[in-house]
């Protein structure tokens, strides 16, 4: 296996997790932070895509 390429994956997969930790931070304390109804909705939206990206890449790691 190619190690700049195992690189590069380890650096999507922290930056998804770092995605996937503010975009939660910011849905559930948005609301005591006062903000709006919509971007606190689009926030649990990318945490949710976040989190199917990191199971997806989880099973294509297990099968290579």
């Amino acid at each position: 296996m190619n190690d700049t390429k195992n690189a590069g994956g380890t650096m999507v997969t922290a930056a998804l997790w770092l995605v996937l930790l503010v975009s939660a931070a910011t849905n559930s304390i948005g609301q005591f932070a006062g903000l709006d109804w919509t971007f606190r909705m689009a926030a649990g939206a990318v945490s949710v895509v976040c989190i199917v990206l990191l199971i997806v890449r989880y099973i294509a790691r297990r099968k290579a």
